[in-house]
């Protein structure tokens, strides 16, 4: 993903993105890291992003497994209702 070359101020705020768009960028950002080669300051600056994306991807799952708790729930009493 090119966006991730740009500086941080420039890229989207991760609580804007969608689960895809952060789990994408979060690849390319552990892959930049994994790789080696960037200085120091811009190690930081993508460890920080990837922290703040990884985060972003978190609240999706959590958003997602809550949804699916309450939708499990909300059948569990109406077959209980009709019993």
């Amino acid at each position: 993903m090119a966006a991730t070359k740009k500086t941080a101020t420039a890229l989207p705020d991760p609580t804007t993105l969608g689960y895809e768009q952060a789990r994408n960028e979060l690849v390319v950002v552990v892959q930049r890291l994994e790789a080696g080669g960037e200085p120091l300051e811009e190690s930081l600056a993508l460890w920080e992003r990837g922290q703040a994306l990884a985060a972003r991807c978190q609240e999706w799952l959590d958003g997602a497994r809550e949804r699916l708790t309450a939708a499990t729930e909300a059948r569990t009493s109406a077959e209980d209702a009709d019993a």
